[in-house]
């Protein structure tokens, strides 16, 4: 069987869950096993997890999704991650320094604030692609270094191991023996230059960081090495690596320039692939690598929204207006097509293209009539007005370039499989919205970067004639009624921004 009809073992490791699914190349799902990740609040904007926690529960959940394969099935592992979220290790015992910092965590905004005052922003995007963001690794690797006792001596040492969650896992995976990370999470560190696909040293003395502790960067399909026998029962090899909008990437099939995807889980990241281009964004996005195949970097241009999923999480959890996320379609299909009620997601900051860390939510234009139904309607439409924000911005970048702009969206995770969701995306963007067949994405774009790195799949172009669409959502609102409901979100999120254009 084994030879006939591979399977392999996708570990999709992200903010509030980590799974294993087991997959065929036709992408089935023929194990999965899940276990939910708690976060953890030291401060007002700061957001951390247990790496041993993660660790453990990755054994677990790969463990309970290998139950049921057949002896000698499973071929290989692929590994998609959250990508900033940083952790710190001894290389001797691996045990971490401290908790992960997530990648949500706004602590390091001040040390953002001085590098722009320093005039080291427009270094930083020409060679990293990326802004003076906390939300980016390096910082935060640079707090922890400062603030753990001994932490910069040991690190010039050698004694101690940097890695995003995919480094930290591969290092778990195998004993220790193997320090790597792929192009895809390297180039989410604010200190990885992605033209020249190497470490920085110039930005790695800013931060007084030594390479010494910087995992070796590969393909995002390659010899990863393979997870020790005691765990699963046998060698696994590990062949495929990438960050978790990488790998959603790759399992939309978007590998000619102009494709775009989006995903929607904790937060909402949009990708659009600029080939072998690296667009600067002028438009306050970021450019990012989109996977290395056989040593050649494909990039996209990135927009991230901190709040997508989680603020329906919060209607549940935070409001209590819901029990179930799915009761959101039905309030807003019910709410007044009239109201003006906006709802800011602003819980953490604003991400694209604002990139303003103070800024904090607001529910805006309520009214007496106002209730739950308009509530819900404004969480869900403040989705759609973020992805305009961030398609608007692509599709100025990509005319830029010479490129041709998006013109559909291809869209994945938990949110999608509310339609009402969709149609409103579909309409307040004015351009179709194709949601695959195969929603889970990102697990599955993991295990073709594994099934590519072993063999069973021989190019990206036969990975990609694996996708199909199962629903295409077309525009049915007019420009007018389209373009009026945007500017009043721009006008509302105005009354929130503390700093950048419209702040007050």
């Amino acid at each position: 069987m084994a030879a006939s009809t591979p399977l392999f073992l996708s570990i999709d490791q992200g903010t509030t869950s980590t799974r294993a699914i087991v997959f065929d190349l036709a992408g089935a799902v023929k194990g999965v096993a899940q276990r939910e990740l708690p976060q953890i609040y030291p401060q007002d904007g700061w957001v951390e997890h247990d790496a041993e926690e993660i660790w453990q529960a990755t054994v677990a959940v790969c463990r309970g999704a290998l139950r049921d394969q057949p002896q000698g099935a499973v071929s290989a592992i692929g590994i998609t991650n959250q990508r900033e979220t940083t952790v710190v290790w001894d290389r001797k015992t691996g045990r971490p320094l401290a908790n992960a910092i997530v990648w949500q965590d706004r602590r390091t905004a001040p040390m953002c604030d001085a590098l722009r005052r320093a005039g080291r922003e427009p270094i930083l995007q020409a060679r990293t692609g990326l802004l003076a963001d906390s939300y980016f690794s390096g910082t935060k690797l640079a707090w922890l270094l400062d603030q753990v006792p001994d932490a910069r001596a040991r690190a010039r040492d050698g004694a101690l191991c940097f890695g995003t969650i995919d480094s930290w896992l591969i290092f778990k995976l195998t004993g220790g023996r193997r320090h790597v990370t792929d192009a895809t999470n390297a180039s989410r560190t604010l200190l990885f230059n992605i033209d020249k696909q190497d470490w920085d040293d110039e930005i790695l003395s800013w931060f007084e960081i030594p390479r010494a502790m910087l995992p070796e960067v590969k393909d995002s399909a390659a010899d990863f090495g393979e997870a020790d026998s005691e765990l699963f029962g046998r060698a696994l090899p590990i062949r495929g690596v990438a960050g978790d909008q990488q790998a959603a990437i790759v399992g939309q099939a978007c590998f000619q320039p102009g494709l775009m995807k989006s995903t929607y889980g904790t937060g909402c990241f949009a990708l659009v692939n600029t080939g072998e281009t690296h667009v600067a964004s002028a438009n306050k996005l970021v450019s990012t690598i989109a996977y290395r195949v056989n040593g050649q970097a494909t990039y996209a241009v990135e927009g991230s929204i901190f709040m997508a999923g989680a603020i329906v999480q919060w209607l549940r959890d935070g409001l209590k207006v819901i029990a179930r996320a799915s009761e959101t379609a039905d309030l807003a299909a019910r709410a007044d097509p009239r109201s003006r009620v906006m709802l800011v997601p602003a819980f953490t900051g604003l991400g694209a293209p604002y990139w303003d860390p103070n800024a904090r939510g607001a529910i805006l234009g309520l009214t007496r009539d106002a209730g739950v139904p308009e509530i819900a309607r404004a969480a869900l439409e403040s989705v759609s007005f973020q992805t305009r924000d961030l398609v608007d911005a692509m599709a100025r970048d990509m005319d830029a370039a010479g490129l041709t702009a998006p013109a559909a969206l291809r869209v994945d995770g938990g949110m999608v499989v509310n339609d009402w969701f969709c149609q409103n995306l579909a309409d307040l963007l004015g351009r179709p919205i194709e949601r695959p067949e195969n929603t889970e994405t990102t697990a599955f774009g993991a295990a073709l970067l594994a099934a590519l790195g072993s063999g069973a799949v021989r190019s990206l172009d036969e990975a990609g004639a694996l996708w199909r669409s199962a629903r295409r959502f077309e525009p049915l609102l007019g420009q007018a009624e389209r373009d009026a409901r945007y500017d009043l979100w721009k006008e509302s999120v105005s009354r929130v921004l503390t700093s950048g254009p419209g702040a007050v």
